[in-house]
Order: C-alpha cells, then structure tokens, then sequence
C-alpha cells in the first residue's frame, strides 16, 4: 500500500512538472504566440503521460487523478482504502510538482493563478474532457490493456486542442494548477467550477461505460 500511495504521489507530481514546465518554457521560447505554446505544453503533457503511466500502472494503476480513482472505487473495482488514500496523495503531489517546477525555473514557489478560466463554453469542455478521458481508459482497458499508456497520452494531447478549457479533466491537476500564475495556471475563483464539471463528465461515465464495456462474465 505504502508503495501504491508513493507511485501516485510521485506520478501525479510528475505530471504537474510536466503541465507547467512546458507552459512555462513554451510560452518563454515562443515570444508571445499562444498556438505555439500550447502546442509545446500538449506535446510535453502527453509525453510525460505515457512515460508516468508506463513506468508507474504496475505499482499503482496510474490513477493520477480523482476522478479516474472513483470511477474504478464507484465500479468496485478499487477497495475504498485505498481510494481513500489515493485522492490525498494525488492532490499533494500535484502541488508539490508546481511548487518544484516553480523552484526550477526561478519563480516564486507560493502564487496563485491569475488566468480566467470560465464561461459555458469552457464547463462544458471540462465534462466532456474527463467523460472522453474515461472512455479511452475503460475502453482501452477492455480491447486492450498495453495500449492504455498510448490512449490516454494521445487522448489529452489532442484533447488540449478540441476543449476550450485545453482539457484539464483532473480535480487534482486543476487544484495544483490554482497554486501557479503561468500559462497552465487557473484562478482560484474558476476552479470550483471545473471541477464540478469533471464529477459530471464522471457521472456520464457511469451510466454509460458499464453498460459498453462490461466486465468480464457480465
């Protein structure tokens, strides 16, 4: 268990590395041109995915993020202690991996995101973000285990492109991400909001994957 919490931890804190050091290098090497550094910060997050999800789903499951662990607690197919643990350690790896990236790159470790994130447009996003996002792990999960790394990673890189919200699709990722006022970060005020929204993309999941892609004997 011990080692279970660990691999979340150090995964989810990864990923945030991941997240924002890219927009950060991105948006300091592009000059100003937003397509470009977005660009940079889908490529560097997929990458970073495949790599963490990869190395560490053996260990743990690769959850990395709080919806996908009570999809699976939700399913029964994750015990409740360790859901229980897994959602803490995923919240406090990802501000741990803001707080270093902040220290890398010679930035203020403790600041909060000043970037407006809001509208119609962009809750919607979110919940359609974390419903796809949990479609390519149940799915894949069902046709096909080993691909699961490739699905997600290619999942969100091209997800940053196709939801106005650039497809956050983690409580985990979006709490962080209020502790950065860089090209990946979230004012405080907007990140209730989506991650109301992430638990409703979740709820779709629910009604419909079980039915799509039951388990083995059902």
């Amino acid at each position: 268990m011990r080692r279970m919490l660990v691999a979340e931890g150090l995964g989810t804190c990864l990923l945030l590395i991941g997240v924002v050091g890219s927009g950060i290098m991105g948006s300091a090497l592009a000059d100003g041109n937003v397509a470009i550094t977005l660009l940079a910060n889908a490529i560097a997050t997929g990458c970073i995915l495949y790599a963490i999800i990869t190395t560490l789903g053996p260990i743990s499951g690769a959850h990395f993020n709080p919806v996908v662990t009570l999809y699976f607690w939700l399913r029964r197919e994750t015990d409740t202690a360790v859901a229980l643990g897994y959602i803490p350690v995923q919240i406090a790896g990802g501000i741990v991996g803001v707080w270093l990236i902040h220290l890398m790159f010679d930035l203020p470790i403790w600041q909060f995101g000043g970037t407006t994130r809001s509208g119609l447009g962009q809750w919607f996003g979110e919940a359609i973000a974390t419903f796809g996002l949990l479609f390519v792990i149940a799915g894949g999960l069902r046709s096909k285990p080993d691909a699961v790394p490739t699905l997600v990673a290619l999942y969100i890189t091209g997800a940053y492109w196709f939801t106005p919200s650039t497809s956050f699709a983690n409580p985990a990722v979006t709490i962080a991400r209020v502790f950065s006022d860089t090209f990946a970060g979230i004012a405080p005020t907007d990140a209730p909001m989506f991650i109301l929204m992430q638990v409703i993309g979740l709820g779709g999941a629910l009604a419909l994957f079980p039915w799509l892609f039951p388990k083995s004997g059902e």
